[in-house]
């Protein structure tokens, strides 16, 4: 296959790819067609490497209102209706929703998402279904597993016991809930476990950290101190810690020295960061997102997930990770025209570097053809205009194909 007059990553001028055998092989400004061989012109368009969706929950998708509504919008309600819903549970339940947003994530240019699964069910039933459910999409996308306590370890019966389990049972990362744990030494307790636990099976790590609004919620230095005493640094992540955007900014200076030194990631979930957020403020009310302009600006990594698609933490959600982009640097105060036009990085490039998948990530001659075309020309365009998915391939097969929308105005 040979991709012609593409702009890759928004770059000037535009490029030619050639792919063989599943990988990219060219990457000049001028490639000659060989014999038979199939061409896409790119008509300069916007070559990327696939979406990466850092964090979804995969097994509750598609259950909102289900047993009930979430009217009230906070997360602790989320929590208790899909308590409600995990009872209910079957794997054919579980494969058909997560397999029907998969689909929906995979029409929108997603290769690679990351997804939490709760593990507080005894019976583990959703974690079996989508440990099938990874093996049944793999030619399509790459979906990682996280072991996730939605009630806590240590404040879940056997909660320590079903952690462990889902490791041997070949989960990918192993997850945690550090302050919807009974008590702060309950959180830091969890915290240190789900270290040994990772190093034990040799896993990576992602922590839901400080998903509140409270900022005396401080398990984030905990998880950071240990990341940097143990080696860990990049194979742990912080997700959401919404709680730094109440911190004071003594507090925070001190703490991004120890961030920098533990070399850690950090994913931000802007839609649902900001509609869970602030619910307990009257005004001025609270963006709850993590301070994302001033990570980045420190050289740590953060990248953008979808947390949650028509569940009863947040009842819309179509898979498309422009909408998250766009929220997170609207939110975060990243609307400058070189920061817009470098935004597609929080879900490709600083996403694949959270998941530990660079080495097979990227339009790099010897990688795995793995790429989507945008149609515009620049991922500043792009992102205004929501953009369609003109193709998306995966090793170096069509795996989406969209026509363009066409609009007549009658006047």
């Amino acid at each position: 296959m040979l991709i012609k007059n593409v702009h890759i990553e928004s770059q000037d001028v535009p490029q030619d790819v050639r792919i063989i055998n599943g990988k990219f092989t060219e990457i000049k400004n001028e490639i000659e067609k060989h014999d038979n061989e199939e061409v896409i012109d790119g008509n300069g368009k916007l070559l990327l490497p696939p979406f990466v969706d850092s964090h979804v929950h995969l097994d509750a998708t598609r259950t909102a209102g289900d047993p009930e509504w979430n009217e009230t919008g906070t997360l602790f309600d989320g929590i208790r209706i899909w308590g409600e819903r995990i009872k209910t549970l079957t794997k054919e339940d579980v494969k058909s929703r997560a397999k029907a947003t998969l689909r929906e994530q995979v029409a929108n240019g997603l290769q690679v998402v990351r997804s939490h699964v709760d593990v507080t069910d005894p019976n583990l039933t959703a974690l079996e279904a989508l440990l099938e459910v990874k093996e049944e999409v793999k030619d399509q996308v790459e979906l990682q597993l996280v072991a996730f306590p939605q009630a806590g370890i240590l404040s879940t019966p056997n909660g320590k016991d079903l952690m462990e389990q889902a490791a041997k049972m070949g989960v990918d990362v192993i997850g945690g809930l550090p302050h919807y744990e009974f008590t702060r030494d309950y959180g830091v307790e969890s915290l240190k476990f789900i270290v040994n636990l990772a190093e034990k099976y040799d896993k990576l790590i992602d922590v839901h950290c400080d998903e509140i609004d409270d900022p005396n919620s401080r398990n984030l230095e905990v998880l950071a101190t240990l990341a940097y005493e143990t080696g860990l640094g990049n194979k742990v992540t912080a997700s959401h810690t919404t709680a730094m955007s109440s911190y004071n900014d003594a507090y925070t200076y001190k703490l991004f020295r120890l961030l920098e030194m533990a070399n850690l990631n950090f994913v931000a979930n802007p839609e649902v960061n900001l509609h869970l957020g602030g619910r307990f403020d009257t005004y001025p009310k609270r963006r709850s997102m993590t301070r994302i302009k001033e990570l980045s600006e420190a050289g740590i990594n953060v990248s953008f997930g979808e947390d949650d698609i028509k569940d009863p933490w947040y009842p819309m959600g179509n898979g498309n990770m422009l909408d998250q982009v766009q929220v997170g640097i609207l939110a975060g105060g990243l609307m400058g025209y070189s920061q817009i036009q470098g935004a597609y990085k929080f879900v490709t490039n600083n996403a694949a570097k959270t998941l530990h998948i660079q080495d097979h990530y990227g339009i790099e001659v010897g990688k795995p053809a793995n790429c989507i075309l945008l149609n515009q020309t620049n991922f500043y365009d792009a992102l205004n205009e929501h953009a369609e998915v003109l193709y998306s391939i995966r090793k170096g097969k069509e795996l989406v194909e969209t026509q363009p929308k066409s609009v007549k105005l009658n006047y």
